[in-house]
Formats: structure tokens, C-alpha cells, sequence
């Protein structure tokens, strides 16, 4: 049952929590954190860990996708990006930390002018393959009609449709929209779709055929969509409105399982671990993974939106890299702010309470806090 506030005398809402108003209620049997299993699949793709690097420049590149999949997780390079546009775009990369905020935005969009070029998808998608890992890569639905045939021919394994609200039943006066149901049943990979803010959007994409789908608006920490559009996702209330959804679907479709990716509002490892207990079973991590040394724009943070050349609805974020990439995922941490070790805190809060896989982790006990951190 949702519960309704008057906002007004002529318009109610619905009152909904973000990751920070939620807190996970430890169990009366506990486990070791050694005995837990963090491995997660999407189709036939097994991933020792639930975490997929989010397709951003400032974090993707070829080689932190490889790196990321040694690790035993899931990269995906945006295929609109910076690495299919130039030939080699680490000097582009390299000037971004040092030009000024007031300077950002005009650069961004200047450079991403740069026309698409199906020969480096190609060659990056290969270089992937050749390294061994899973080969993901990501377009937004506007681009997908003219490069998806490249991205096929490539040999990608994984392909993710990513925008800021992406739904099965896009409406147009100017043009033939995609039909994505049709798209993704013609496929011969898994898709993973999304964002979805909405029990009814992530319902529809699941009839798609979608293997996954994911929640959110992505990049909630770079972005600016709430003071420039007034659109916003308080992610613990929408995770837990998909994953109902994804048990409806399976009701519906005689047993078939999507994946429930969560995907932005992810301010510390509390708020990852915090997503599967709503019932996630993976996490499209963006920010964390731009305090790594490794990071190729050298802890500059932006979205796609803050590339558009109309509606910049993004800002650049600079952090400090202290960490390698592997000790952002697994430690050890040297600090207690949440910004290391994600799944030694998994882990741990899986252990305390009192559960060994995901999926049984899904049924964790849940309080609403909305105030405890204010």
C-alpha cells in the first residue's frame, strides 16, 4: 500500500524514500563473512561479483573494462563515447581536471561533436574480446537503429540501452520510433534496458524480452536533471517498486527472471549493499569507481547528459584517485567513510544478517529512517 501526502490543496504525492532513509535490520542467526557468495548471472554470463562499471568516459575505457572483468565483474564501454570517436582520446582525457567549471560545459559539447566512427567501435569492441572478458557495450535508444548492426557484427556479448528515461512505448510526430519489443526479440544477445523510474515503465521494459533492467536515472551524482528538468528518482522507493514488478512479470511469464540493476544514488558502500536488500541483483556503479588511480579522465566525472549540445542537464565532478580500482571493490580500506571495500561491506551486512547468496538477501528486513541522518 503507498501511502499519499497532501502536497496542496489541488495535488497529492506519493511519499517515497531515498537510499540515505532506509537502514537494514541485522537478523537473529548471523554468518561469516567467508561463507558468503557474491556471484551473480545475467543470461549465460556468470559475474563473481554484482557490479557493472556504469558506460562513462570518465571511468570506461577499453582497458579499465578489461580491468574490470579480470576482477570478476562487468564493464561496458559507451559506444558514443569519447573512445569511438577518436582515434586516441587519452590527451582530450588528460586536459578535462584542469579546465575550469565555468569552462567545462562548452568543452564537453565541443568535443563530442566529434562524429561516431563504426571502424573504432569495432576495434575497440575487439580489443576487449581479445583480452578475454565479457564484451558489453552501450548506446542510447537515438543512436541505436544506425550503429547496433556494427555493435552485432563486432561480436559484442552483452548489449545495454542506457538513457535518462528509456520506455517500451516511445511516441513521435517526426519520425518511426523505435519499436523496442521488436529490437530486442530479433536480437541474438541479451539486452540489458533501462533507466526506469516506475513500477508501470520497468514492467513494460521486462516485456520486451529485456534480460535486465535498470532503475534509476544513472548518474545521479553528476547529474542536474532535478534542477533543470525537475525530474528525480528517490532510488530505495523505486528498487523496491521494480523488483515487485520483476515478481509480477515472472507470475506473468510463467517463470521467466530480469535482472534488477540499480543504477545511480550510490553515495557510499552503505547505499550499495542497501540496494540488493530492497531487491537489486546487480549495481551499475558510476562515482565510486572515479576515485580509482586507474580512471582514465584522472577522477573528472561526467555523464552523458552533460555532453548534449541543446540541454546540458550534467556537471563535471572532480575527485581526488587515492585508491587502485581493486581496492575500491575489495580493500583493504585504509579509511571508514565508505568509499572503499564495497563488497567486504557486502559482505559483511549479507553475514550479519544472516544471509550466504543475493537472492535470499533480497528478503532482508528493512526500516524507513528518514530522519536518523538529517
Amino acid at each position: 500500500m503507498t501511502q499519499e501526502i497532501e502536497i496542496g490543496m489541488g495535488k497529492t504525492g506519493r511519499l517515497c524514500y531515498s537510499l540515505d532513509d532506509v537502514a537494514i535490520i541485522p537478523n537473529r542467526r548471523t554468518r561469516d563473512p567467508q561463507d558468503v557468495n557474491t556471484h551473480w548471472q545475467v543470461d549465460a554470463y556468470e559475474f563473481d561479483i554484482p557490479v557493472i562499471g556504469a558506460p562513462m568516459d570518465s571511468i570506461m575505457s577499453p582497458q579499465t573494462v578489461i580491468e574490470l572483468g579480470k576482477m570478476g565483474a562487468l564493464g561496458v564501454l559507451d559506444l558514443e563515447g569519447l573512445w569511438t570517436r577518436y582515434e586516441d582520446p587519452q590527451p582530450l582525457l588528460d586536459k578535462i581536471p584542469s579546465i575550469p567549471d565555468d569552462r567545462i560545459t562548452p568543452y564537453l559539447q565541443k568535443i563530442y561533436a566529434e562524429p561516431i566512427k563504426a571502424d573504432l567501435i569495432f576495434k575497440r569492441l575487439h580489443q576487449i574480446r581479445d583480452a578475454g572478458v565479457t564484451v558489453a557495450g552501450s548506446l542510447t535508444p537515438p543512436r541505436i537503429l544506425d550503429f547496433y548492426s556494427t555493435v552485432l557484427e563486432a561480436g559484442v556479448d552483452l548489449f545495454v540501452i542506457r538513457g535518462s528515461a528509456v520506455s517500451a512505448e516511445h511516441v513521435s510526430r517526426n519520425h518511426e520510433p523505435l519499436n523496442l519489443k521488436k529490437f530486442i526479440y530479433e536480437l541474438d544477445v541479451p539486452v540489458i534496458v533501462g533507466g526506469a523510474g516506475s513500477y508501470q515503465a520497468a514492467i513494460h521494459l521486462m516485456r520486451t524480452g529485456a534480460a535486465g533492467v535498470l532503475v534509476g536515472l544513472g548518474g545521479t551524482a553528476v547529474s542536474s536533471a532535478r534542477s533543470i528538468t525537475g525530474m528525480h528518482v528517490p532510488m530505495a522507493t523505486v528498487i523496491a517498486d521494480v523488483a515487485a514488478a520483476r515478481k509480477d512479470y515472472m507470475e506473468e511469464s510463467d517463470g521467466r527472471y530480469v535482472q534488477v540493476i540499480a543504477d545511480g544514488g550510490l553515495g557510499t558502500s552503505g547505499s550499495f549493499v542497501k540496494t540488493f536488500a530492497l531487491g537489486a541483483d546487480a549495481v551499475m556503479m558510476g562515482d565510486p569507481l572515479a576515485h580509482a588511480k586507474e580512471a582514465p579522465a584522472h577522477g573528472s566525472h561526467w555523464g552523458h547528459e552533460a555532453t548534449h549540445a541543446d540541454l546540458p542537464r550534467g556537471r563535471r565532478t572532480q575527485f581526488e584517485t587515492p585508491y587502485s580500482m581493486e581496492e575500491v571493490l575489495f580493500g583493504p580500506s585504509y579509511v571508514a567513510d565508505g568509499s572503499m571495500n564495497y563488497i567486504g561491506a557486502l559482505k559483511r551486512a549479507m553475514a550479519s544478517a544472516g544471509y550466504v547468496d543475493l537472492r535470499e538477501f533480497q528478503k532482508c528486513p528493512i526500516v524507513a529512517a528518514p530522519y536518523e541522518n538529517r
